[in-house]
């Protein structure tokens, strides 16, 4: 009897505890935007709002006499400080409810220019004349991914590819793969820097695998906070072609693009021109002049990722270059970039512009490239070694 007794009075004791309280609520924010912290009551009369950050009072407001106030635990008393005391400060100015909301319930908390320190759980009180209520804000702050940058970098005397993300918090998860797939073991070093506002530049580095020209790189990052993936590829090559004849400038798009747009563009010594754009919705390329007179594509092909072009009766002068070929889908691009050398004689298969004097001296410079080359083939002392299944991810640097 005294056992069902004790049972029963845990039971109300609970019920009582537990009667006003509310499932816990959880926003994700932009940084830099407002953010909302929802908190709503029973409506009553004579209210006193209070919101807590980590049960520290950041922020009060009384209804009545139609006085609004900040205020930060310690004011009162130099003696009362807390740990917290300066993140809390950072509030006043930022924060405000809807007065005329009051009234309806509404103790809505709106923080505006928000932060990475604005992250935590923050807790509603709301006292009226008929009761209390309570209710959590679990508050996650994001700089969500806007953009992937890969790049071909040499500087490091080896080639490497570069994968780098700015502006983003928190920082993302890097992985790296090729395609085709290779048995070779990747081994990014991966390096995150945050700045004065909180915010993450993610540099992840991959050196390219000797004997394998062809392959395309796979960079992806992926959010902790979840949202979509970005996901970026590159593959450099060289051509070479011959005076009127026509060449054809290959580009494939890897299997993880689906329905992508398709962009050609030309560089040289000039500034970049456009060369063509595919249009998904109608199935036809749209050619700039004068490359409409010089350009083919074959618009069936490249629903199924083939976006070759065929370059009619080129010449030297005018389409020697480089050559860049885009796949664009939401959150994903691929890029193929071609170094096209046209010469000027079908019969000679030296690069233009070179006498037999300037290739003699190049000659030596030439084997040593070659020796750093195969120098740099050596392991990266630094990051993760996984064998090569999908995805593969370099070991962050703090």
């Amino acid at each position: 009897m005294s056992a069902i007794y004790t049972w029963t009075c845990f039971l109300l004791w609970i019920g009582l505890a537990t009667q006003n309280k509310t499932p816990d609520v959880h926003v994700t924010c932009i940084i830099s935007e407002e953010c909302i912290l929802p908190c709503s009551f029973k409506p009553g009369s004579k209210e006193v709002i209070q919101w807590f950050r980590q049960d520290e009072m950041v922020y009060t407001f009384q209804h009545g006499g139609g006085k609004e106030k900040e205020e930060e635990e310690g004011d009162d008393s130099e003696d009362n400080s807390s740990e917290e005391q300066p993140e809390a400060k950072q509030l006043l100015g930022r924060a405000s409810i809807f007065p005329h909301l009051v009234s309806r319930g509404n103790a809505t908390l709106i923080l505006r220019d928000s932060g990475p320190k604005d992250r935590g759980k923050y807790r509603c009180h709301v006292r009226t004349a008929e009761g209390e209520y309570n209710m959590n804000v679990i508050v996650k702050m994001e700089a969500p991914i806007r953009g992937l940058i890969l790049q071909l970098s040499r500087l490091s005397g080896y080639e490497e590819m570069k994968c780098i993300v700015r502006n983003v918090y928190p920082p993302p998860r890097i992985t790296w793969a090729t395609e085709p797939p290779t048995f070779e073991d990747l081994r990014p070093v991966t390096r995150k820097q945050a700045d004065k506002h909180g915010l993450y530049t993610v540099d992840s580095r991959l050196r390219m695998l000797n004997g394998q020209p062809d392959l395309i790189y796979i960079c992806k990052a992926t959010s902790s906070y979840g949202g979509p993936a970005w996901t970026a590829s590159l593959r450099e090559r060289e051509i070479r072609g011959h005076e009127g004849k026509d060449l054809t400038i290959p580009c494939s798009a890897p299997s993880y693009l689906n329905n992508p747009a398709l962009h050609w563009s030309f560089i040289n010594s000039e500034d970049p021109s456009h060369i063509l754009t595919y249009d998904l919705q109608t199935g036809r390329s749209i050619s700039s002049s004068p490359w409409d007179r010089h350009v083919e594509l074959d618009g069936f092909r490249v629903p199924f990722g083939d976006g070759s072009l065929r370059l009619m009766d080129p010449n030297h002068e005018d389409h020697t270059g480089s050559y860049e070929c885009v796949f664009s889908s939401p959150y994903s691009k691929h890029t193929e970039r071609t170094d096209v050398t046209i010469d000027t004689s079908t019969g000679s298969t030296s690069k233009p512009r070179s006498d037999p004097e300037e290739a003699t001296e190049l000659h030596p410079v030439k084997e040593q490239t070659v020796d750093n080359k195969l120098n740099a083939s050596s392991p990266l002392s630094v990051g993760s070694t996984n064998g090569q299944s999908g995805l593969q991810t370099g070991s962050p640097l703090t």
